[in-house]
């Protein structure tokens, strides 16, 4: 019996809970087919069907949800493949089949052309098979880099979303382990949470092979994870499997998604990674709650009161379990942020202690948890202690080398030991694994320090194209300014950092650049005006000691620069990372003072 038309998904708001359809009859009868029909797609096209493979029943089951998503995302599919089922019609065929008036064949010759045409249809049939399943596995050996796009929470309450994100963030760190699979960071793939954009589309946004998709419902004490790959360049969807397990087994059933995920890809394993990505324990469900809701709560959030808000679940999680790593990690990462400009409501010196307490915690705990380790690196490179640093980073890397941000940051290291291509490498390979997050305003920063001015214009001025006045934006403004000037082109920094001024409310590490753009286009009155600007707030308030090193740099002082670089030094400032490469430190290279200071600041050894 062929198929009818394709009929299209019913219609359902977004908050619809989803149906559980308990037998074949019943999901056959949901879509408007026929069981053999059903079970056919099951087979071949993915259709998302179960089975409950914790109990006795052995049976079928499918989520209405999950379903109208299949459906409607192979109705094109399910279209063409009408089209070959349909039978072809013609005036002829109509007419032979009503009466043939050609004189008929004899039997002899009418067993002749059956056997003949029997054998033909053989012979093409074993072709194709054989083409078709060629064509097959050399695609699949293909994928080498995919997306996994936020899990749907299905539960019908939205509280349940950190359940949701959590698992989806976990899968991701599991396989980002794996170092000859590229995988796309948390960040970026957040991004498609809302979106209904076509999967082919959101592949090529993101630059991968395949894309895992699925959902997650939490029914009392159990989680129920439905995930499945699709072929980035024929929408194909070429394996599909459900999970059910305790909630408190949900380390175990992240583990399981992720290994059924890296064998469908045919992805080279080795030992080391295929026992980080089986490893797991049970957790109790109190406590892996907890710890969701406090990464989710530090990921949603962007102020002093979200972080504080995260720290409170983390702590819940540890006093419940001290033994849960990941809720020390957790804890580490929220005071991290809570001491961050624009974020957090604390000084860096209240909360730094707190975040190596929790990190060397989690490292004690797990000395294989890669997040601490690149989290440890930084505090290190804060530091000025540079083979600390390296160490960790790379150990960091070891463990997943997909993690975009510890690929930045470990390109950031190599910029200040002065081995700037190699950062640039770095960066784009950052740039690969977290293409919606890691911008042009990152990599021209770069650039500008690795003195490829025409470069950095080039992608600043392209991010700045897309952005808005935002939180950001003044970030790629000054950027864009340092490397104008440098490029020789101080008139056109002017408007560019007075815009990042204004966005800044008025920073006075602003200031100092666009003093220096004043300067160098010749207009020394308003330069100096910005400099009796921050002298005056310097009486009032803080003012960083880098803000008069570019000022007085901007002048050509370099005395009083000089005297700035060293209150920079006592400060412990940002600035002095820089020391080996920035273009504006070359009036001062070849004074044995400033020798000295690259020296204190541990950057005088190559590494």
């Amino acid at each position: 019996m062929k198929d009818p038309s394709p009929v299209p998904p019913p219609e359902l708001s977004d908050q619809a809970p989803a149906v559980s359809l308990d037998s074949w009859k019943e999901i056959a009868s949901y879509v408007k087919r026929d069981v053999s029909t059903v079970q056919r797609w099951e087979k071949r096209e993915g259709m998302p069907v179960h089975r409950h493979i914790h109990d006795k029943r052995g049976s079928v089951y499918a989520l209405s949800s999950e379903l109208d998503a299949w459906l409607q995302t192979r109705k094109l599919r399910l279209e063409e493949e009408e089209k070959e089922h349909r039978p072809e019609t013609s005036p002829e065929t109509s007419e032979n089949a009503e009466g043939d008036h050609e004189p008929s064949a004899t039997p002899w010759a009418r067993r002749w052309l059956g056997v003949s045409g029997f054998a033909v249809l053989a012979l093409l049939s074993v072709a194709y098979l054989l083409t078709r399943g060629r064509t097959v596995d050399a695609t699949q050996h293909n994928i080498k880099s995919l997306a996994v796009l936020p899990l749907k929470n299905l539960s019908g309450d939205p509280a349940e979303e950190y359940l949701a994100d959590g698992m989806t963030e976990s899968i991701i760190g599991r396989l980002s382990m794996i170092r000859g699979l590229r995988v796309i960071s948390r960040t970026s793939v957040m991004g498609f949470k809302e979106t209904h954009a076509p999967v082919p589309e959101i592949a090529k946004t993101l630059g991968v092979d395949a894309i895992v998709e699925g959902s997650v419902i939490r029914e009392g004490g159990r989680v129920r994870v439905h995930a499945q790959l699709i072929r980035a360049a024929t929408d194909e969807h070429f394996w599909s499997e459900t999970y059910d397990r305790k909630l408190g087994d949900a380390l175990v059933l992240e583990s399981e998604v992720a290994q059924a995920i890296a064998g469908r890809v045919e992805v080279t394993v080795t030992g080391a990674e295929r026992a980080r990505l089986v490893a797991a324990r049970q957790v109790s469900p109190e406590v892996y709650e907890s710890y969701l809701k406090g990464q989710f709560t530090e990921k949603k959030g962007n102020s002093p009161a979200a972080m504080e808000k995260s720290i409170a679940y983390f702590e819940e999680a540890i006093e419940k379990d001290p033994a849960f790593a990941p809720a020390y990690l957790g804890l580490a990462q929220a005071y991290d942020r809570l001491g961050q400009p624009g974020v957090g409501g604390a000084p860096p010196s209240d909360v730094r202690p707190k975040v190596i307490n929790a990190a060397r915690k989690a490292l004690e705990l797990d000395p294989e948890l890669p997040g601490a380790h690149a989290l440890m690196g930084d505090l290190h490179q804060i530091e000025w202690q540079w083979s600390d640093a390296e160490r960790e980073y790379k150990l960091a890397l070891e463990l997943n080398p997909n993690d975009a941000a510890a690929n930045l940051a470990f390109s950031s290291w190599l910029l200040f030991q002065g081995r700037t291509e190699e950062a640039l490498a770095w960066s784009r390979r950052a740039r690969e694994l977290e293409p919606l997050g890691i911008t042009g305003t990152t990599i021209g920063w770069i650039l500008f320090q690795a003195r490829h001015y025409d470069e950095a214009i080039r992608e600043l001025r392209s991010d700045l194209a897309v952005r808005r006045d935002d939180a950001s934006t003044y970030w790629t403004c000054w950027f864009l300014g340092f490397a104008l000037i440098a490029n020789g082109q101080p008139d056109e920094a002017i408007p560019v950092l007075e815009n990042a001024l204004a966005l800044s409310e008025r920073n006075p590490a602003v200031i100092g650049v666009l003093l220096r753009a004043y300067a160098h286009a010749g207009r020394r009155t308003e330069a100096l005006r910005l400099l009796d600007e921050l002298k005056r707030r310097q009486q009032t308030g803080y003012v960083p000691a880098a803000a008069f090193v570019n000022a007085y740099l901007g002048l050509g002082d370099n005395e009083q620069a000089f005297a700035w670089l060293e209150r920079a030094y006592q400060e412990h400032s940002q600035i002095l990372q820089y020391i080996k490469v920035h273009p504006f430190f070359d009036p001062l290279r070849g004074d044995p003072r400033f020798e000295d200071l690259v020296r204190r600041v541990g950057l005088d050894q190559a590494r």
